[in-house]
């Protein structure tokens, strides 16, 4: 018999995460959210997995723009977060108002002064409950500063030097 949805849920705040803003770029345009469900699958071809919920309201612009962009953030762009997250009302393009942003190769926008961007290309995205997980082949690599990390755990945000 599966466990109970709460349970799971609870169980899961239990599991430290780093905190990503994952992003997108191309002819469709720009957009990205707030991940903590981000995990190497191998490095030969050095591939990603992103689990983005269903209701992301820029993961039509991920699927037409074939691009992403993992930027792991550091505990000084905690703000940057909740943005992504749209816990702030900023929604979109707007959402690209804070920090600063360029393209590394695939177009999708890499964060100046995170500990590391991995510019990638999309290989398949597959459907699962209420999330759609995303395969990708790691184009570049952007290795940031060393402030500390910034984390999810117990529903809360932490910082954790190296």
């Amino acid at each position: 018999m599966p466990i109970e949805r709460q349970q799971f849920r609870d169980a899961m705040a239990r599991l430290p995460a780093a905190v990503n803003i994952i992003t997108t770029g191309g002819p469709a345009g720009r957009g990205g959210f707030t991940a903590s469900a981000v995990c190497s699958v191998t490095d030969s071809p050095a591939t990603l997995l992103v689990c983005m919920n269903r209701t992301v309201s820029s993961a039509e612009l991920f699927r037409a723009n074939g691009t992403l962009c993992v930027n792991t953030l550091c505990g000084s762009q905690e703000e940057l977060s909740g943005i992504f997250a749209g816990a702030t009302g900023v929604d979109g393009e707007a959402r690209f108002a804070f920090g600063t942003w360029s393209p590394i190769i695939t177009g999708a926008p890499a964060l100046e002064g995170c500990l590391v961007a991995f510019d990638a290309r999309i290989t398949d995205m597959i459907e699962k409950g209420t999330h759609v997980v995303i395969f990708a082949e790691v184009e570049a690599v952007k290795i940031g500063g060393a402030d500390p990390a910034l984390l999810y755990f117990a529903r809360n945000y932490c910082r954790v030097a190296a």
